[in-house]
């Protein structure tokens, strides 16, 4: 764990990130953004910022010797916005990232199933030390969550329940600290006093002794005491290529074994750290299209992986799953072409 855990700020350290296809305009408001912050000119203005990728995929075959799926039509859709007001010596940023996929095939009566769904928001507010510090204190809100419904499809009776919902869960983290700002492209926020609360829908937490994201059996929230780190940086390479990434650690002090009748039911402490690694290439071209690979992984010791599924029989299956030797991981690999607006 503490391996990954280094190859994973490794990877934040010497990776770089980007943005896609910036303009003489923007590059201008990327300088002043700079100069801002770290000189303290006499500013109040807001900047805002963002891109909207959407990327359509459709096939059909008729008697086709190679065989495959009859007709099948993917559609997925992201977005990455910033809204950041500069008042002087004051700062408050707003991160907005939402990503959202379906799949509908003909071998599955075109019943969608999701590719990807994600809701994440941040907002910071920070003041500067002194003139021309990169160092700021900061208050710091997260929530993160999904659209809709999530399905186990491995299960033959998938349809009968499903593993998460819409806020469930809800992931919300209030942290006060330090921030390390170098311009709008660089940005290091730390607490030792951060809390967390994690929200779901009790339908979710009765359905497994242990509960599910952490909340204990029949409960609907659980509360967490730690520090927090979140790390940003963005890279605009050239006119046409960007990459972005950003790392969130997470270390709940008040972790401990969960027993449920006198009985252990999920094993926890304080090492065992929340990791969130998110990253975005994109190449721009033809001014509205784009090529956008994305790259998450998230370990969360809340949410183990599960080797096996039960059937409409009652037994229990292992799961035919290629990835599976990537444990408890939490890993989503997504490719895009197309459709690519920025503002």
């Amino acid at each position: 764990m503490k391996k990954i855990s280094l190859l994973l700020i490794g990877g934040l350290v010497f990776g770089t990130q980007s943005r896609a296809q910036i303009s003489d305009y923007q590059q201008f408001v990327e300088k002043s953004n700079k100069s801002t912050v770290t000189k303290n000119v006499d500013t109040v203005a807001w900047i805002y910022n963002g891109d909207f990728n959407l990327g359509i995929n459709q096939g059909m075959l008729h008697n086709w010797a190679a065989g495959g799926e009859l007709a099948s039509m993917t559609i997925s859709g992201m977005f990455n916005g910033n809204l950041t007001r500069y008042n002087h010596r004051k700062i408050w940023a707003t991160n907005v990232n939402a990503a959202y996929g379906l799949l509908y095939a003909y071998s599955n009566s075109f019943v969608p199933r999701k590719t990807d769904d994600r809701l994440d928001i941040t907002s910071r507010y920070g003041y500067q030390l002194k003139d021309s510090s990169k160092f700021f204190i900061t208050a710091l809100l997260n929530a993160q969550s999904q659209f809709t419904k999530g399905y186990d499809y491995e299960a033959p009776n998938w349809r009968d329940f499903s593993t998460s919902g819409f806020l469930s869960p809800l992931y919300i983290t209030l942290a006060p600290g330090i921030e390390y700002r170098d311009g709008s492209q660089f940005s290091v926020f730390y607490s030792p006093v951060a809390f967390r609360g994690t929200f779901v829908d009790k339908y979710y937490t009765t359905r497994d002794s242990a509960g599910a994201f952490g909340v204990d059996y029949g409960k609907t929230f659980r509360f967490e005491f730690g520090s927090y780190l979140s790390a940003r940086y963005e890279l605009a390479v050239s006119k046409h290529f960007s990459f972005r990434t950003r790392l969130d650690l997470y270390c709940n002090y008040l972790a401990k074994d969960t027993y449920l009748n006198g009985s252990l039911v999920k094993r926890d402490n304080p090492g065992n750290i929340d990791i969130l690694w998110d990253n975005a290439l994109t190449f721009s071209f033809a001014r509205y299209f784009a090529i956008n690979f994305g790259l998450t992984a998230i370990y969360d010791n809340d949410v183990p992986y599960v080797k096996t599924y039960t059937d409409e029989n009652g037994v229990v299956q292992p799961k035919d799953e290629p990835f599976s030797g990537l444990g408890w991981w939490q890993v989503k690999q997504v490719m895009t072409i197309g459709f690519n607006y920025k503002f």
